[in-house]
């Protein structure tokens, strides 16, 4: 699944980590000595409110006095400002001349994160997106390692750095994904949303990262769909309406996948409510009772499971499941489509050939095929559930006569054609003498004219 921005759990002001202007360094007070031309410039700087006022004053200030011993008080206005007009350019070159010298700035470097990582997600090349990725997540780095400047109460410095960790921690993560270092980016994400678990219950940035924790597990190699499961139900059950069905898509999905169905799910909702992190029970150990499920004499005796802890079994091995099949089935061909799919999928090759002898040769129509490619002679449709969630194909359609008009990849379709072929490791079924069911017209709507004498 690719990652989904839900764009209504943000909270802008989340996102950085200053919404209220730091405060000008008083030149007389501090004793910092200036003359009177150069205070003068320098007030014109502080008081200034509109930010085009304050920008133009600032740089003026700045550009008579490069080498001013407040320089970097002068830059964090001037970045503020520029933050607050909306522009991003002056934005990151005012946090780059503010780095050059207080490489340690929390608020330059959250918003070279942030402008650049909205940058970034705009790049379309797999390899340039890439290196901007890695390049905010630096930044990210720099800014969750920074020291206290010395000028800086400890207090303010924590609180800063603090509102400034999800944007870091969120970023480092975005960039772990792209490189399918899933293990990372649940470290850095985990970091950032049990450091704030009361924004997680709200719409913001970290509720997003929540849902985005899900994916990252999802799309481990292999899937956590346990831990999928809760953090996916977690980030549905404090998300805004129009989003908790989308959301619940992947965590009913997750718990189905781990459990074989979604029975007992109403209790992980009902979990995820008062818990951000789950508590499951462990599985029993091998050749403890527990495990073997009876208490043998020779049985070790399980160890007593936490209080509180939540039990969701796994579902049976997908091997055990076509095993069981394939025994109490007598007829293999009445078994439906997705039950032959999971046997293709799954089963000993034998057992998979003896399910496709039973539909080889055979034409069935199939409705509700999702469009992955397509070409005039070719369609590749995902039709299992798995398929259409991973938005991979499971069935090739090989075209009777070349199509004249193209349905567009995601498209929803019904096909039909004669069952061919298969490969099972990565299954794809192969079709001949297809062709796509159009929709039936509708019938034309007649109206019946009274006539009067």
């Amino acid at each position: 699944m690719k990652k989904v921005v839900l764009a209504s759990l943000l909270s802008a002001t989340a996102l950085i980590p200053f919404v209220v202007q730091p405060a000008l360094g008083q030149a007389a007070g501090g004793g910092v000595q200036m003359s009177q031309e150069e205070y003068a410039k320098y007030n014109a700087c502080a008081t200034a409110t509109a930010p085009a006022q304050k920008t133009e004053a600032c740089e003026d200030y700045l550009k008579a006095y490069p080498n001013s011993a407040v320089k970097g008080d002068v830059l964090g206005q001037l970045l503020y400002a520029y933050s607050q007009a909306g522009d991003e350019a002056k934005t990151l070159d005012t946090a780059d001349r503010l780095l050059a010298i207080e490489p340690n700035n929390i608020r330059a470097l959250t918003l070279e994160v942030y402008y650049r990582r909205l940058d970034a997600d705009k790049l379309t090349d797999p390899a340039a997106k890439q290196a901007a990725l890695d390049k905010v997540a630096t930044y990210a780095e720099s800014g969750l390692n920074a020291t206290k400047p010395k000028d800086e109460s400890e207090a303010d410095f924590d609180a800063l750095k603090n509102a400034a960790q999800p944007t870091f921690e969120s970023a480092i993560a975005d960039d772990d994904l792209a490189k399918k270092d899933n293990a990372d980016a649940i470290k850095a994400l985990k970091a950032e949303i049990d450091s704030h678990q009361a924004d997680t219950e709200k719409p913001s940035a970290v509720l997003q990262d929540v849902y985005q924790l899900a994916q990252a597990y999802y799309t481990s190699t292999p899937p956590d769909y346990l831990n999928c499961a809760w953090y996916a139900t977690r980030a549905a059950a404090f998300a805004p309406a129009p989003y908790q069905a989308q959301i619940n898509q992947l965590a009913s999905y997750c718990y189905t996948k781990y459990h074989g169905s979604k029975d007992g799910y109403d209790a992980m909702q009902a979990a995820v409510k008062t818990s951000l992190d789950p508590n499951f029970c462990p599985k029993p150990a091998p050749g403890t009772a527990a495990a073997a499920g009876a208490t043998p004499a020779a049985a070790t005796p399980a160890p007593a499971a936490p209080a509180g802890c939540m039990t969701v079994t796994p579902a049976p091995k997908p091997e055990d499941i076509v095993s069981n099949l394939i025994a109490t089935t007598p007829d293999l061909a009445t078994l439906a489509l997705s039950d032959k799919e999971f046997v293709l999928t799954y089963g000993q090759p034998s057992d998979a050939d003896k399910v496709f002898d039973t539909i080889k040769g055979k034409s069935v129509e199939i409705p509700g095929a999702v469009v992955i490619a397509a070409t005039p002679d070719q369609l590749q449709v995902a039709v299992s559930d798995d398929a259409k969630q991973a938005k991979t194909a499971d069935f090739t359609f090989n075209m009777k006569e070349p199509l004249k008009t193209l349905p567009n990849v995601g498209d929803t379709v019904t096909l039909d054609g004669t069952y061919a072929s298969y490969t099972q490791k990565p299954l794809m079924i192969t079709m001949s003498d297809s062709s796509l069911v159009l929709p039936k017209p509708k019938a034309p709507v007649r109206h019946t004219t009274t006539h009067r004498r």
